[in-house]
């Protein structure tokens, strides 16, 4: 017996989607990648969530069999709202994995990170044979960091420690990230803490860096990871 499930099936993006035409384009471009027997790994993001009533289209217009790892609730949920198959890491690998970013310089470096996914977001590109990017222009930078800040994901009973050494390491500015619809910090996909960091220069260590702080689950530095960036006009 299936729920009647109004809730998810009249679920909505949770904010205004900016670019909306444009990142519809490359949805349709992205969701036509897609063939019979694909895994799929799905990030976070609105053009994203975009791509999946794309590749619902065609699952249901062609009888396309496909599955997709999320990386967020909200996609997972939008697999179900859209009936779209899915598996997870410990069954299957990706085929390939489609994502989006908040800052990708000309190494096509990443800074990822808004919707408080990264880890995860991670673990399915380096689980990925291949990745997409999918930005618009506004997105593109000479330097990261240019925009936005690096998201750390900290274990909550490690942040004053990850705070001292953050510090310690040259961040110029800390903050813990707040919640909106819910009183204290926003809690990640895995249940952790983000703090917003900003660093005055971000080179090739940095991410190692931080990861190796004791505390710190992972941070929204993408560095030197194999991956193909697709700019919407």
């Amino acid at each position: 017996m299936k729920w009647e499930n109004q809730l998810i099936n009249h679920l909505q993006w949770s904010d205004t989607i900016i670019n909306r035409e444009n990142k519809e384009r490359v949805a349709r471009e992205m969701a036509a990648m897609a063939k019979d027997g694909d895994i799929i790994g799905a990030g976070s993001g609105s053009t994203v969530y975009l791509t999946l009533f794309e590749l619902s289209k065609r699952i249901h217009k062609e009888k396309l069999h496909l599955e997709v790892i999320p990386a967020s609730q909200e996609i997972s949920i939008t697999c179900v709202q859209l009936g779209i198959p899915q598996t997870t890491l410990w069954e299957k690998r990706p085929d390939w994995t489609f994502d989006g970013a908040d800052e990708v310089d000309s190494d096509h470096n990443l800074i990822k990170g808004r919707g408080g996914a990264m880890f995860k977001e991670k673990l399915l590109i380096k689980s990925s044979v291949k990745t997409f990017i999918l930005i618009d222009s506004s997105k593109l930078v000479n330097s990261l960091g240019s925009h936005f800040p690096i998201p750390v994901e900290v274990f909550p009973a490690a942040l004053s420690y990850v705070e001292h050494e953050l510090q310690k390491i040259g961040a110029s500015e800390i903050a813990l990230r707040p919640a909106h619809g819910k009183d204290g910090a926003i809690l990640t996909e895995s249940g952790n803490f983000i703090l917003d960091t900003h660093f005055n220069y971000i080179d090739a260590s940095l991410e190692q860096q931080l990861k190796s702080i004791t505390g710190v689950i992972e941070s929204g530095l993408f560095i030197g990871y194999d991956v193909n960036v697709i700019v919407s006009p």
